[in-house]
């Protein structure tokens, strides 16, 4: 296990989990005196990675004097390959099956969820389902529907894939699984099955506190996505939507997403302080 310090005070432990026989690269963030005993964990979009996050858990993690996991999905970054195909269950299998296996191989027996896009859905169905395992999560255009827009991104990306170098950009990160991981990724969500995609009923009664963020230029979703999570929520839901920014707020709009997520923690996890 190689470590590296990033932001000041947070250490990175890099990690392999095996979960269900598939090798995960995961990322501990350490820190000397953490003032939690939980973890936050980040979930990263559907073309996501470790890398992809950059440096912005270990802000977060600095800020509220918390560790971290950061962890690649199968069939991303440094993962080994999707073992199997895609299913329209996808994020089902990621919620249910997979975090809860990743959340014991890495010792982590509550934590604050941060999901981006994916991510975010993946955060909403855990916490719905292990009310026990989550103390809170936060979500950045995280979709429990599917609508025109999320389309009509989703097509875009497909003619920038074929048209531009986006396939070399993720490839920096993804190496010689991109292409498997794009075409699954475009291919469950353009589907036509796929169209009447909803999990409002999976995550009814969600009872965790939960700040939903989104940007109102994102391509891929709607503010009738925050409204849709909060109507099937029970806890409080703080929402947050951000002008001008579109589909990932960590870097659109750095300092306002980190100052959001750190004062909600703050204000919602009992013994969280800061740093």
């Amino acid at each position: 296990m190689a470590a590296m310090r990033t932001s000041p005070g947070v250490t990175r432990e890099v990690l392999r989990l095996r979960v269900g026989g598939t090798g995960l690269h995961a990322v501990r963030l350490r820190l000397a005196r953490p003032s939690a005993a939980m973890a936050l964990v980040f979930l990263h979009e559907g073309l996501g990675s470790v890398g992809q996050w950059q440096d912005f858990p270990d802000a977060l993690c600095g800020a509220l004097g918390m560790e971290g996991l950061v962890y690649d999905r199968a069939g991303h970054g440094g993962s080994d390959a999707l073992p199997a195909a895609r299913t329209s269950r996808y994020l089902h299998d990621e919620a249910w099956q997979v975090l809860p296996a990743v959340l014991d191989a890495a010792a982590i027996d509550r934590a604050v969820l941060v999901g981006h896009s994916d991510g975010g859905t993946i955060a909403l169905l855990f916490a719905a389902r292990f009310a026990d395992r989550v103390a809170a999560a936060v979500t950045e255009a995280a979709h429990v529907h599917v609508e025109p827009e999320t389309l009509a991104g989703i097509a875009a990306a497909v003619e920038a894939w074929r048209t531009t170098d986006l396939r070399q950009r993720l490839a920096r990160h993804h190496g010689d699984k991109t292409e498997a991981l794009f075409q699954a990724w475009a291919d469950t969500w353009l589907a036509p099955g796929f169209r009447d995609w909803n999990i409002a009923e999976d995550i009814a009664g969600l009872a965790c506190p939960v700040l939903l963020i989104q940007g109102a230029e994102d391509e891929y979703g709607t503010p009738r996505q925050l409204a849709a999570i909060a109507g099937a929520a029970l806890g409080p839901v703080e929402r947050l939507l951000l002008p001008g920014v579109g589909h990932t707020p960590h870097r659109q709009a750095r300092a306002t997403t980190l100052q959001a997520m750190a004062d909600f923690v703050r204000r919602r996890v009992p013994g969280v302080a800061g740093a």
